[in-house]
């Protein structure tokens, strides 16, 4: 039976519980219309994180869900939360805390509980606490989650336990979680109730039906709505086993959406995850390093990323982050596959193969799309199908579109994969037609950006906060805007998309391009460099006035060789200047300029895919201490955020001070595609490494080492159809280079 709901009490009551009128909320991301709105209990509670593609869930650090409306904590697919309550209760108290933590494939969650005193009868305590271990397992699966609990007494005597979950589903789309106000919802249907499993059904306003599946073993000894109540009896030593499996999915008229038949149980689900990790684990080339902290460091991020790695009906991608970006985005997406690249190719030619087949076809201004435009962002929640949110399939970017070319460059020269080249090119070419004249509104040269939508995203850079782009004074840029990176990352694709077409024996498109390369080059210099602070203006607004603002983007700038040498070295020393790096990395913004905040998203804060990015610019000017400088303030910055050993989406701008850790960003993704991704672009700059599949060469370009760093390999780097492993080992001045295996020709190249 179904309950026609506009705002259903029962799901305002559910949400609001947790709530407070002393709650305040901070505004943050994306735009004017899209912040994520936190509950000021996130910044405080510590939280775990089980990613599987598509599939999320963040718990408690006790591996409890908690109901609380403006937190990401629950079970999410596909822009979803199916599960929203998950609480255990020891005889209606809350259990108490050990420890928590995450296995290092990142494939379980286990926590471990113990019991408050209980019985209390005047001043006799019945059970006293610690006498019953309480142990907690989560896996997840494509489309169902697996909750293991094993209570053990360690008491002298038989005890008698009463254990309770309490459960719930409110189907919240991410947007709402995220902030953004509902008019309407569609319809919950009745909960299902039997002997071992309650089932919850919404009825969304897109028309699909979105249920969640919670099913006990053993049976529960009383079961209601939203509970399930168990009595254990236990002797000494003795242990008992509950298992909870959730399964989720969606479906339209009578026809399944998603979701594939779940395990059984919590061990098949175990094993099935492993073997999927395993095998993500293939493709990538191998890291070991002398610093067992940076090792780590190294095999964490390999490992954050490989949850996150999808396939959809769109194509094969890594997420950009969880929780708020856990889908395709074309820049992040991007940025991710650049850098890995050389150390696992394949993820860059299923990124590339799938945005090709998701190119703008039409103008619609709508979702801000134009012919030959890569998409910006995809969603597929009920609000994104509804047009609540403009995201559904959105290409509101100005950069994702000559990112395309530029990866596409790269990987043909990485893999020497003409047969991808040939794929891809009519791809290319509808992109440079983009690039040439949709994206040059005004037919300067430059890449400009404008909404269509008044519900877009008003900057469509990398940083789009709605007040990421401004002049000295603090005055917003007016549209269109063309930013310093874009045009950096047009002069770099059309390098790269020159070299694959003639390799293809597309020779007048090589030399167009060429042609075109020189001409923006010397625009660019003359329309952007800041001679007075030896740096790039972040843009030129609609008036073509620069926006003389000291920011990281000329990193980016860097790291795509538009500038002369020595203008590049004078960039790469400025961005290491005291205003602009805090300790820990580059700020977004210099402390100098008037919209600075180092708690601000992007007007202050340090990412770490923006720092990695600068790196390789520093590289590319031959300034080895700048990416040397990057990686220190990263890698300690890992070790003590949270101390996951990983890097999450940002953290705050504020200065490195003695004894002192860095400040975490209340709101943060983790883990995050081009966060994790990063520490691989930074060891590309540190060895100076190039690979030329075409060729079947590697060149290493002043390699060096951090000093904590005695030695690091690398093994089965791929090289066209060969492989190779090296042995890096510090010296005085750079890093000795050593041919461990060669499978293949390979041929490799030192330059010191």
């Amino acid at each position: 039976m179904k309950r026609p709901t506009d705002k259903p009490a029962a799901l305002e009551a559910r949400r609001s519980r947790r709530t407070t009128p002393r709650e305040s909320s901070a505004m943050v991301k994306v735009g004017e219309d899209f912040y994520v709105l936190a509950s000021s209990f996130a910044s405080r509670r510590p939280t775990r994180v089980l990613a599987n593609a598509q599939s999320f869930t963040i718990f408690d650090t006790g591996g409890d869900i908690l109901e609380s409306p403006l937190e990401a904590l629950g079970f999410f697919r596909r822009d979803t939360r199916y599960l929203s309550h998950f609480e255990l209760d020891i005889d209606g108290k809350l259990p108490y805390f050990l420890n928590s933590y995450i296995s290092d494939d990142k494939v379980e969650l286990r926590v471990n509980l113990t019991n408050p005193d209980l019985g209390l009868n005047g001043d006799i305590v019945g059970l006293p606490r610690d006498s019953i271990q309480i142990q907690r397992g989560w896996v997840l699966t494509s489309a169902a989650l697996f909750h293991r609990l094993i209570v053990s007494n360690f008491a002298p005597s038989i005890v008698q336990i009463p254990l309770r979950l309490t459960v719930g589903a409110d189907f919240a789309d991410l947007f709402e979680v995220r902030g953004v106000p509902r008019e309407r919802h569609g319809e919950f249907l009745d909960a299902e109730v039997d002997s071992s499993r309650l089932k919850y059904a919404y009825h969304g306003l897109d028309g699909v039906v979105r249920f969640t599946e919670i099913l006990f073993d053993p049976a529960p000894r009383e079961i209601a709505d939203h509970r399930a109540g168990f009595l254990i009896d236990l002797k000494p030593h003795e242990s008992v086993h509950f298992e909870t499996r959730i399964v989720v999915g969606s479906r339209r008229g009578n026809t399944r959406m998603s979701g594939r038949l779940a395990p059984p149980d919590f061990e098949s689900a175990l094993a099935e995850r492993g073997s999927e990790i395993a095998a993500a684990h293939h493709g990538w080339a191998r890291f070991t390093a002398s610093n067992k902290l940076f090792d780590s460091f190294l095999q964490r991020s390999i490992a954050d990323l490989t949850t996150i790695v999808t396939e959809t009906a769109d194509g094969a991608f890594i997420m950009a982050g969880i929780p708020w970006f856990a889908t395709l985005f074309g820049r992040d997406s991007l940025i991710t596959s650049m850098s890995l690249l050389p150390f696992n190719p394949d993820i860059a030619v299923r990124t590339l193969k799938t945005l090709a087949g998701l190119q703008g076809t039409e103008a619609n201004e709508a979702r801000d799309e134009q012919p030959g435009k890569i998409v910006h962002e995809i969603r597929y929640g009920e609000m994104a199908a509804t047009g609540e949110v403009p995201f559904g399939r959105y290409y509101g970017s100005a950069d994702s579109t000559p990112l395309f070319l530029w990866l596409l460059g790269r990987c043909i020269e990485t893999t020497g994969d003409l047969k991808l080249a040939n794929e891809l090119w009519p791809a290319a070419m509808r992109a440079l037609e983009w690039i040439e004249k949709s994206g040059d509104c005004d037919g300067d040269g430059y890449v400009e950006y404008i909404r269509r939508t008044p519900r877009g995203l008003a900057n469509q850079g990398w940083k789009d906060s709605f007040d990421a782009i401004s002049h000295a004074d603090g005055e917003l840029a007016r549209t269109p805007i063309a930013l310093a990176e874009v045009q950096g990352y047009i002069y770099a694709c059309y390098l790269g998309i020159a070299s694959v077409a003639r390799r293809l024996g597309h020779v007048d498109v090589a030399d167009r391009l060429l042609e075109r390369t020189s001409t923006l080059k010397k625009t660019f210099v003359r329309d952007f460099w800041w001679d007075h602070e030896r740096s790039c203006a972040l843009a030129l607004d609609g008036d073509k006035r620069p926006c003389r603002v000291l920011a990281s983007n000329a990193g980016h700038v860097l790291a795509a060789g538009i500038l002369d040498s020595d203008q590049a070295f004078a960039q790469s020393e400025r961005l290491l200047a005291d205003d602009i790096f805090s300790g820990w990395g580059t700020r977004t913004l210099s402390a100098n300029e008037r919209r600075y905040n180092p708690m601000s998203y992007h007007n202050g804060s340090v990412w770490p895919h923006d720092n990695a990015i600068a790196a390789l610019g520093h590289g590319r000017a031959g300034n080895n201490a700048g990416v040397l400088r990057i990686l220190d303030g990263l890698f300690d910055a890992s070790e003590q955020l949270d101390g996951s050993g990983s890097l999450p989406e940002l953290f705050c701008g504020f200065n490195r001070e003695p004894h002192r850790g860095p400040v975490p960003y209340p709101v943060a993704c983790r883990p995050q595609a081009w966060s994790a991704s990063s520490v691989f672009m930074i060891v590309q700059a540190m060895l100076g490494l190039e690979v030329s599949g075409v060729e079947r060469k590697v060149i290493f370009n002043s390699p060096t080492l951090p000093s904590w760093l005695d030695w690091m390999r690398i093994d089965d780097l791929r090289v066209g159809d060969g492989r190779v492993s090296f042995l890096f080992r510090r010296t005085a001045h750079q890093a000795a280079v050593e041919l461990v295996e060669r499978q293949g020709p390979v041929k490799v190249e030192v330059r010191q």
